[in-house]
């Protein structure tokens, strides 16, 4: 496989990545987030083509049985939880809203949610005897600079967007996990 195919097969698998820091950079306070997001993001999509590259084909079944709903439930849940506080915040309800701090944890779920489809691709990348390091490391120098500038857009926008950039955040995390379970499951 060329670097030029493995770029674009880098940009095609960090697309829902880039998506989630856009979601992520609309709430964000501060821009250093920004940048944990995309290593975070980066890191994964460059260890799960290793992982599943090591693994081979022989679990590869079983991972595609649930990875869809892996991925529909984290995105969905952090994705209601800002859309809920959005909600409150909108209408008012201060006491109620929590200014959303976008915690390590909710960051390394969503890391693994986006980048599953990654592990299959190096799955794939055993069986054409691609050479995995140059393309694992592409893959995460790929998602990384395209989540940074998501988070950093997101960031951008939220300011101008205010309150209600939670919410459009909240709704795009979940368009993006249903969209996933849709693609697995037609």
């Amino acid at each position: 496989m060329s670097v030029f195919e493995l770029f674009f097969v880098a940009v095609g698998l960090s697309a829902d990545a880039f998506a989630v820091a856009v979601a992520d950079g609309l709430s964000l306070r501060r821009r250093r987030k920004a940048f944990l997001i995309a290593f975070l993001f980066g890191l994964f999509q460059a260890l799960m083509p290793l992982g599943g590259y090591l693994l081979g084909s022989g679990l590869a079944e079983y991972i595609t049985e649930f990875d869809h709903f892996l991925a529909l439930g984290v995105l969905g849940v952090i994705g209601g939880k800002m859309i809920t506080e959005s909600i409150r915040e909108l209408t008012g309800d201060a006491e109620a809203a929590e200014v959303r701090q976008l915690g390590f944890p909710e960051l390394l779920l969503q890391a693994v949610a986006t980048s599953i489809d990654a592990f299959m691709v190096g799955v794939s990348f055993a069986a054409i005897g691609t050479r995995i390091v140059p393309a694992a490391l592409l893959i995460g120098a790929v998602t990384f600079g395209l989540s940074l500038a998501g988070a950093v857009g997101g960031k951008r926008l939220g300011e101008r967007l205010g309150s209600k950039a939670e919410l459009a955040g909240g709704i795009v995390l979940m368009i993006i996990g249903i969209k996933t379970f849709l693609e697995h499951v037609f």
